[in-house]
């Protein structure tokens, strides 16, 4: 009888004739353990803490001074300043709030912006300082920025300004 037919039968005779009890073969455990519950639970765990957690969006975070880098030197510069206004930002040609802003017609600012730095391009500026207020939307800025980006060769600076 070969040892497979032998285990598909409950009983197997001894040698006296009697029947025996054939007991099956131990099961195989593994040896790994399964990690998908503790994963699961994890995940869950980060979600909850994730979700629960409040930020404190009015804490200051305090930079390090750049110890890299240069300025912009005001004196080779074009300025544009970029203020809160209504449906538009108020744009100004000047160091501040100086004079009357531009029309609030949004291409005729992109051009007065364009010609007014190819005009100090010409008079040797090489260089663009965009300063913005706080509340101003950055796609505001990034319009201005892409008008000032018109004129071939210069360096777009934006302005930082310290804590006092």
């Amino acid at each position: 009888m070969a040892q497979k037919d032998a285990w598909d039968k409950p009983f197997i005779e001894d040698e006296d004739g009697g029947a025996a009890v054939q007991f099956r073969p131990p099961l195989k455990q593994e040896d790994d353990v399964d990690m998908t519950p503790m994963i699961d639970c994890v995940f869950l765990l980060l979600i909850f803490f994730l979700v629960g957690s409040i930020p404190d969006i009015k804490t200051a975070v305090e930079l390090a001074p750049a110890r890299y880098g240069i300025g912009a030197d005001p004196s080779s510069a074009v300025f544009v300043t970029v203020a809160e206004g209504g449906a538009t930002a108020d744009i100004y040609l000047a160091d501040g709030k100086v004079g009357s802003p531009l029309p609030n017609d949004v291409k005729t600012q992109e051009a007065t912006i364009t010609k007014a730095i190819r005009d100090g391009r010409q008079e040797g500026k090489s260089s663009v300082i965009i300063k913005a207020e706080k509340s101003v939307k950055h796609k505001e800025v990034s319009r201005v920025a892409s008008a000032a980006a018109k004129v071939e060769g210069i360096q777009l600076y934006l302005a930082v300004f310290e804590k006092k």
